[in-house]
């Protein structure tokens, strides 16, 4: 496949009709495809790799793959969730280097819970707008105290809201064990964050604005390289 710019996308296009646009190489329904998942699968890569360079590198090389392979999509799964399971392969492929010699952690694999006692509870703020920013960060680093198989559960349930059966096909885990993950991780993140919990949901690990265009900027750079025009 090599892009090439074509008409600009409808950006209310479906999942289907965007699908088809990329696999046909339209550089317009590419961006678009990143613009409309970035956050959802930066969040996915973030909760695996715990590291922002390492799931915005993770993030490009798996839009890569997408892309390559979006000939093969089907309209029987939503494309979220494809997106969703190539993006953790490669931030699962990516952890497995960077722990070489450790444990392999695997989304299947059992995972012991961590002490309670790590899971300290914030100091009041006097500030409301303060008390907002310190919440939000206290709620981004609790996350990343999960233990590794219940974060990335958690990040796609309570953050990106997908449904149990959106997560059970995007993780390739039982819905079964999606519910009781999601349940125990609740459960640790409740005693240290009590009501900020929900007040600070909705911002935790924001992908937007400049960052967002970053990531478009680099996979469109990227696949020039890979396909370079006239080659």
């Amino acid at each position: 496949m090599r892009p090439e710019p074509l008409s600009t996308i409808d950006p209310a296009a479906s999942d289907v009709v965007l699908a088809a646009a990329v696999a046909a190489g339209d550089e317009s329904a590419i961006r678009l495809l990143t613009k409309r998942f970035n956050q959802k699968l930066y969040r996915t890569a973030r909760s695996i790799l715990r590291d922002d360079a390492e799931a915005e590198d993770a993030l490009q090389d798996a839009y890569i793959n997408a892309i390559r392979a979006m000939g093969t999509f089907r309209a029987d799964a939503r494309l979220s969730t494809w997106l969703i399971r190539i993006v953790a392969n490669e931030a699962l492929g990516r952890l497995r280097k960077i722990r070489r010699g450790a444990e392999v952690i695997t989304l299947e694999g059992e995972v012991a819970m961590e002490a309670s006692e790590n899971m300290e509870s914030p100091e009041a703020q006097p500030e409301r707008e303060a008390v907002r920013a310190q919440t939000r960060a206290i709620m981004e680093r609790k996350i990343d105290e999960l233990p590794d198989a219940f974060r990335a559960v958690f990040v796609l349930r309570a953050v990106e809201e997908m449904t149990v059966e959106e997560v059970a096909a995007a993780l390739e885990i039982p819905e079964a064990t999606v519910r009781t993950r999601f349940f125990r991780a609740r459960a640790l993140l409740r005693e240290s964050l009590a009501r900020e919990l929900d007040f600070a949901t909705d911002d935790a690990f924001a992908f937007a604005g400049e960052r967002c265009d970053r990531i478009t900027a680099r996979v469109m750079a990227r696949l020039h390289e890979v396909f370079p025009r006239g080659g």
